[in-house]
């Protein structure tokens, strides 16, 4: 019988008392403690972070601290300023990338986590929210797993294992070097189950399409991206059980078409304006300021361990010193042992329809992963038109996404896959229970009711064994017959615990290495003090290195308004996506040569100077920097002595007038 077939099939009647045998109070104190251990794994992992959670941040190895931290830092502190002051964060602002301003639904802006976190920012700082956020990042992808892996069928050690191996995998230690929004991945595995509840019927459509909407918009302010990433995953599974099971197919429409209808308006009523404002509300994009396609996995990333899993080797790290993609983006790695072990567990359970849909998603995900480029292999060449990315690209969404991202819900799919095996191999097949109309207990001395011939109880020769606790309503589960004895010999259980540690072992996540983060110069929220700007008041920051202001930004709250960015903005002329004030960069890199006190920079024309200042219209200017320096003669020529000095901290105020604009000695031009 298949599973999507036995979920129309109406349970059967559990004697009184029954679910409590099923379900011992050691289950539940055994539960708590593996979600107790998750997260003394996650602690272990962020415990350098930990010593001091405000101002210390993980780091790329050998690169420091990645800028896309203080990115999420500045996000983080934007969204918490807003609630401090009574009302949610602009969706389109100026506090960046002034004159212009960002349209945060176009960013990684990390909009729910910073809400909700909003208290603890204000509190201590938004490093230290972003700790937290790493840390439950962990423990809660991993706690989602174990909860859906249990609702499906695992037993509380498979569910255990798989849950282990989706929270702590490769792509997610990797993430958690600076992408925040793909680290969180505590919503995706609940989002996959509420899709596959409603195409199997175990769920009501209307109250879990509500559930799927809800989560669907909480992760689209956590990561849009992901959304459709996901969104593409579910659909193959969906297809892969759809196939082996066509007969069933019609029976599933209507109640799938209402849950998905239900979801669409949930997603709708929550999320219509954020994405009006994204697609035709001020600062719409087109296009991506990426290179999609450079963005992809090669073969050998699925075997050459980064330095941060327990298990990689000096070829390893020559390997990755010759990749393009920098290691942020390293997601493929699982390691030959794993991939052999998931060939052999594919094939060995083929028969039960979740090992046979998450096996096949997951070899579609890591194709998919691919992209769209001509593939080497060993000397021989794949054309981009055998991988199926070169298709998927161009629709919409879609076409934003980065194709090595699909490793990290193939991680997923791994995880389900291990977890089922495992089951399988020790011989842990149960009867289910699923949801259906309750059958009326026998009256006292009647005979217990029997199944119909045509809804056996499940055993593990029966496609697919179910859980300690299938569910038997909508949203808890329920403890279904009692288990099937064990009946795999002890040799068949040794060598399946043997070749899961032989997977395991080696992709064993390594604490996260972690810097003091820039701390902002000595005299900087002095001298904003004395400034006396308004709130709203753009101010040009030298050097101008935007995440590097954009950290000072965050730790402090000053200034308001900044000019430039390390954001995600449309060009002036086309709309297309780039990086923000790309169009003003020969002052800007001027001012930063001089500021790093590189030679042989050349200064902008007298003409350039006065457009950029007229662009920026900047209310002051501030340079961290001495009188003496050349950045100081240099900007003391343009604008005149500084207005104050504190610490070392320059500042000009105000700019819209300067006496003179020097392009050189004795090149004048009166303004």
């Amino acid at each position: 019988m298949s599973l999507v077939r036995r979920a129309g099939r109406p349970p059967q009647a559990a004697p009184p008392g029954q679910a409590t045998q099923d379900r011992p109070p050691r289950a539940r104190v055994a539960s708590w403690l593996i979600l107790g251990g998750y997260l003394l794994g996650a602690v272990a992992l962020t415990w350098h972070l930990w010593a001091d959670p405000a101002g210390r941040a993980q780091v790329v190895p050998g690169n420091g601290v990645s800028h896309d931290i203080d990115l999420f830092a500045w996000f983080v502190r934007y969204e918490a300023t807003a609630i401090a002051h009574g009302r949610l964060p602009d969706l389109v602002t100026m506090a960046l990338n002034a004159p212009q301003g960002v349209n945060l639904m176009w960013n990684t802006s990390f909009l729910l986590p910073g809400v909700v976190l909003a208290p603890l920012t204000l509190a201590l700082g938004p490093q230290a929210t972003l700790t937290t956020v790493l840390t439950l990042g962990f423990a809660g992808s991993a706690a989602t797993m174990f909860w859906v892996l249990r609702r499906w069928g695992a037993s509380l050690a498979a569910a255990a294992l798989g849950g282990a191996v989706f929270g702590f995998s490769p792509a997610l230690r990797i993430a958690a070097v600076g992408h925040y929004h793909l680290q969180f991945a505590v919503l995706l595995p609940l989002m996959i189950d509420a899709l596959l509840r409603l195409v199997t019927g175990r769920g009501r459509p209307v109250r879990t399409g509500a559930w799927l909407g809800l989560l669907t918009a909480a992760q689209l302010f956590i990561a849009e991206e992901t959304v459709a990433l996901t969104a593409v995953a579910a659909a193959v599974i969906v297809v892969v059980l759809a196939a082996g099971h066509p007969r069933a197919v019609p029976g599933r429409i209507r109640g799938a078409a209402t849950g998905l209808a239900t979801a669409a308006g949930v997603l709708v009523v929550t999320c219509g304006y954020p994405l009006w404002v994204q697609f035709h509300g001020p600062l719409a994009e087109q296009g991506s300021p990426w290179t999609p396609g450079h963005f992809r996995n090669r073969p050998g990333d699925f075997v050459n361990g980064p330095s941060g899993v327990l298990i990689h080797s000096q070829g390893t790290v020559q390997y990755l010193a010759g990749h393009p993609v920098r290691m942020v983006e390293y997601f493929a790695y699982l390691g030959w042992p794993m991939l052999v072990v998931l060939l052999l567990a594919a094939l060995r359970f083929w028969r039960d329809p979740r090992v046979r849909a998450l096996a096949v998603t997951f070899a579609v995900l890591e194709v998919f992963s691919l992209g769209s480029r001509t593939v080497l292999l060993r000397g021989l060449h794949y054309p981009a038109a055998l991988l199926p990315w070169h298709y998927l690209q161009g629709v919409p969404l879609l076409s934003q996404s980065l194709p090595n991202r699909f490793s990290l819900l193939a991680d997923g799919a791994a995880a389900v896959v291990l977890a089922f095996s495992l089951d399988l191999a020790w011989g842990r097949a149960r009867g289910t229970r699923v949801p259906g109309p309750a059958v009326p207990a026998p009256a006292a001395g009647a005979a217990a009711p029997t199944p119909a011939a045509d809804a056996p109880a499940l055993s593990a020769a029966d496609d697919a064994p179910a859980a300690d606790a299938a569910p038997a309503a909508d949203d808890a589960p329920a403890a279904g017959p009692p288990p099937v004895p064990d009946r795999a010999p002890a040799w068949r259980k040794a060598a399946a615990v043997a070749l899961i540690a032989l997977a395991v072992v080696p992709i064993i996540p390594l604490p996260l290495q972690a810097a003091a983060v820039i701390t902002a110069p000595v005299g900087w929220q002095q001298a904003f003090a004395r400034l006396r700007l308004a709130g709203n008041a753009r101010v040009l920051v030298v050097p101008v290195q935007p995440a590097t202001i954009m950290r000072w930004q965050a730790d402090t709250g000053v200034p308001g308004s900044v000019i430039g960015g390390y954001c995600i903005a449309p060009s002036p002329g086309t709309g297309k996506a780039e990086l923000c004030g790309s169009g003003r960069k020969p002052t800007a890199h001027y001012l930063n040569a001089l500021w790093l006190g590189k030679p042989g920079a050349v200064a902008p024309s007298t003409a350039r100077l006065r457009s950029d200042l007229g662009y920026w219209r900047p209310a002051a200017i501030v340079a961290v920097t001495s009188r003496d320096s050349r950045l100081g003669r240099y900007l003391t020529n343009v604008f005149g002595p500084p207005t104050l000095q504190d610490g070392s901290v320059l500042a000009w105020r105000p700019v819209a007038g300067p006496r003179a604009i020097r392009n050189g000695p004795g090149a004048t031009l009166n303004s």
